[in-house]
């Protein structure tokens, strides 16, 4: 498994803390920034990572800002990315069975420091249920190809 990883300022101290869980999982990641806590602007860093899954150079990708909530707006931009943003580890499961997401949000400032290693690693270990919810999954891709048409 290879992960592109970013955060904003506000997402920069957990993001650092989550670089040793993703080596004791067996993780790859690739660390696109921020590289401090000096105030930055968070769709710069949510394009990196969005870019990377769409582009499928890495498998998925991990963003953490203060809420979650702008990454995944930003990465939900770029097509081929359904970003998520969890709170909890039944969130995190959730996205990944019914929703197929491909990049995991999370907000630094919105979740206990505790609960977010928890979240990552029901994350990584929840796949996609496919089934009923492959059909779903198709029709937000071909959602971003109706947007391109008109």
């Amino acid at each position: 498994m290879r992960i592109a990883l970013g955060s904003d300022h506000a997402g920069f101290a957990e993001k650092e803390k989550l670089k040793s869980l993703f080596s004791d999982l067996g993780i790859e990641y690739f660390d696109l920034g921020t590289t401090s806590e000096e105030s930055v602007d968070y769709p710069d860093y949510a394009k990196k990572v969005a870019e990377q899954v769409a582009h499928g150079n890495v498998d998925q990708g991990v963003l953490v800002c203060g809420s979650g909530t702008g990454m995944a707006i930003s990465a939900n931009k770029v097509p081929g990315v359904r970003a998520a943003v969890a709170w909890s580890e039944e969130t995190a499961k959730l996205a990944r069975q019914h929703n197929d997401a491909n990049v995991l949000a999370i907000g630094a400032r919105t979740t206990p420091e505790g609960d977010i290693p928890k979240i990552v690693k029901a994350w990584f270990g929840t796949a996609f249920e496919g089934g009923r919810h492959a059909k779903r999954v198709a029709k937000i891709e071909a959602l971003e190809d109706d947007v391109k048409s008109q």
